[in-house]
């Protein structure tokens, strides 16, 4: 595929300017700049820590006594001599509890996530929030776009959006799946696209070992690293989910063990939905997410003790009637709350969701995403996937959500920077000036503050009725679809070292001359 097919441009774009508060893009859509993200707030406890303890150890009855498929017999073989039960007529492996926690203590509690520009590298763990770009759907839709599958086009457009939201901290996968490429060459042309398009964090697939290998690679490349380097420098991540109930497959195996070997961090993630993959009773649920994230978990360092890895919860419910998932309900926040507290009953960072099972960007979208963007706030969760775009319970990436998902996670970072009470901030002698009866607009205090004085989200209107009928009466979906095509339009790609763009290049070009992976 030429670049010009693919809207991958090789030029270098100049880096944009910040201001004290908000950042020019060219757009019209005022950001604030990138910064990180901490969380100054105790993490909230939904549950009693006798309660977590009950399902600590619950989940480690399970994997005694029940245990875990491990369908990968290289997985098995690393399972059973470091001390496990392995049943290999049924591929079940069983964990004596002491086990589980003598490796899950191995691993780090906090880690840099390094991005090919060092500008953009995170901290995982601690009190910090990381916000990623939806990530996986099939579909794509916007107002101008009915809903259909995704092509490569659509890909790269959302990774110019990603590249452009400084409140989007990294790429996680494919913010749309590119049907348009074949699957066996398909991780290629993508990871090129993430390379050349952003310079944030990125995600390659754990969906076997070759596609893990070319993805591994790749980063090294991007990263200009050797392999010395890279095993000492966090630069790609992937997730894997848990086939639940109670097992993990082969290819998801195969990836874990090239991340785990090379120091490059696993978010082990099981998928358990309440009432179909899972107990219906959400402490049945989340005892059975977290037997499935420990076996993982300890897994990876038994496999390499110390590889740095994330603790991952996705637990929500099913509508009983349909059996679809749903998502932002009370029972997903309440799970998403628990699931931190489970995190740091292990010392181990925490990857939670922004998800709703709407069908278009609007109001149950917004309502339940906020449901769950507060929750993974109160649970302290240390990386937020499909932190913007989501719709219809992860089946389909609409540009509008993007927008709107943006301004969401903006209005939640501000919420959580701290209170300034300087004597200039308390301004008791600005209100001895005003005095009773008085107005602060155009006191020194405050026009010296003007630009700043307040955030004002983008994507709300605040003027009167009629003002708002004589500018056309746009909702806030139509105002996001507007922005988002503007920042597509002032979109500037972030430099690229010719170099490692020709080394890139080849790799691509001789593993596609080679006929991409083998494997199914």
């Amino acid at each position: 595929m030429s670049d010009s097919a693919s809207g991958l441009g090789r030029k270098s774009g100049r880096r944009k300017r910040n201001r004290q508060s908000a950042e020019s893009t060219g757009s019209t859509f005022n950001q604030l700049p990138w910064r990180t993200v901490r969380n100054p707030f105790p993490p909230f406890k939904f549950i009693t820590d006798d309660q977590v303890e009950d399902i600590h150890n619950a989940s480690l009855k399970v994997l005694e006594e029940t245990g875990i498929a491990f369908l990968l017999p290289e997985a098995r073989v690393v399972l059973k001599q470091a001390g496990a039960e392995v049943d290999e007529s049924n591929a079940r492996v069983r964990f004596p509890r002491g086990l589980i926690i003598e490796h899950i203590v191995k691993a780090p509690s906090e880690f840099t996530m390094h991005a090919r520009n060092p500008d953009h590298n995170m901290t995982w763990g601690g009190n910090v929030m990381n916000f990623a770009m939806v990530a996986s759907p099939p579909n794509v839709s916007a107002l101008d776009i009915p809903r259909r599958t995704g092509t490569f086009d659509d890909y790269c457009n959302f990774l110019k959006l990603a590249q452009s939201l400084n409140i989007i901290h990294m790429a996680p996968g494919y913010p749309v799946e590119p049907t348009d490429i074949p699957p066996r060459i398909r991780h290629l042309d993508a990871f090129q696209g993430v390379t050349r398009l952003t310079d944030k964090a990125a995600l390659g697939y754990a969906l076997g070992r070759e596609r893990m290998l070319d993805c591994i690679e790749m980063a090294r490349i991007a990263h200009g690293l050797n392999e010395e380097q890279l095993n000492t420098q966090p630069s790609i991540f992937t997730v894997v989910n848990a086939n639940s109930p109670l097992q993990y497959d082969t290819p998801m195996l195969q990836g874990t063990m090239e991340m785990a070997l090379r120091n490059q961090p696993v978010i082990i993630t099981p998928f358990t939905l309440s009432g179909a993959m899972a107990p219906v009773t959400l402490a049945g649920a989340l005892v059975q997410q977290n037997a499935e994230a420990l076996a993982g978990l300890a897994f990876i360092q038994m496999v390499n003790p110390g590889a740095p890895c994330v603790y991952g919860g996705f637990t929500s419910n099913v509508d009983m009637k349909s059996g679809s998932p749903a998502f932002g309900t009370p029972e997903h926040t309440k799970a998403t709350i628990i699931g931190g507290q489970l995190a740091r009953r292990y010392n181990l960072p925490y990857r939670a969701s922004n998800v709703n099972a709407s069908n278009a960007p609007d109001a149950q979208a917004v309502y339940e995403s906020q449901m769950t963007i507060w929750a993974c706030m109160l649970g302290h969760c240390n990386m937020m996937m499909h932190g913007a775009g989501w719709i219809e319970g992860g089946l389909c990436a609409s540009f509008e959500k993007v927008i709107i998902d943006a301004e969401m996670l903006q209005m939640m970072s501000e919420f959580l920077q701290p209170l300034a009470t300087d004597p200039d901030s308390l301004a008791v002698d600005v209100i001895d000036e005003v005095g009773p009866g008085g107005h602060f607009f155009g006191t020194q205090h405050t026009i010296e503050r003007y630009e700043n004085a307040f955030y004002s989200p983008i994507l709300s209107d605040w003027s009167n009725f009629e003002n708002w009928t004589d500018k056309g009466s746009k909702n806030a979906t139509q105002r996001a679809h507007e922005i988002y095509k503007d920042l597509l339009d002032n979109y500037e790609t972030p430099p690229l070292d010719p170099a490692i763009d020709e080394e890139l290049d080849a790799f691509i070009k001789m593993r596609k001359e080679q006929g991409g992976v083998s494997e199914n």
